[in-house]
């Protein structure tokens, strides 16, 4: 497997599990539980994702801006993540939170996937594809 089919298979999970809270109303436990896992996938892919994708991608020249845009995104991340942790599950406000985090869930993951992969798959050897690989789903069971 090459990096980018492992990075793939966790952005699936990311969008089943905000499409999922979508679905939920309320302060549900339903709700909770799914918020938890979103909060627990996205912390643990941003940190293997920064460490075997976008630092390697660092050292090029063509890849470094990318790479800081990626990061830059993982930050965005976290504090809509952290917005949500002090609201209201059951308000207006939480859910309008969400969708803006469910948006730059999208954007993030689309901008990987049609932009970003395709410049990496020109930087990475096929062997730094498939070691990277192995690196991140190590990282991502631990």
């Amino acid at each position: 497997m090459k990096i980018f089919e492992a990075l793939r298979k966790d952005h699936d999970k990311q969008r089943a599990l905000v499409k999922m809270i979508l679905d939920t109303q309320g302060d549900s436990s339903t709700r909770k539980d799914f918020f938890r896992q979103l909060k627990c996938e996205l912390a643990t892919h941003a940190v293997a994702e920064e460490r075997f994708f976008y630092a390697p991608l660092m050292h090029t020249d063509q890849t470094v801006d990318m790479s800081r845009h990626g990061v830059a995104e993982h930050h965005q991340i976290d504090k809509l993540v952290a917005e949500l942790e002090k609201t209201d599950m059951s308000s207006a406000n939480w859910l309008s939170t969400f969708k803006k985090l469910a948006d730059k869930i999208e954007h993030h993951l689309a901008e990987e996937e049609r932009v970003f992969f395709q410049q990496a798959g020109k930087a990475f050897s096929e062997k730094e594809k498939i070691d990277l690989a192995d690196e991140y789903l190590a990282q991502m069971k631990t």
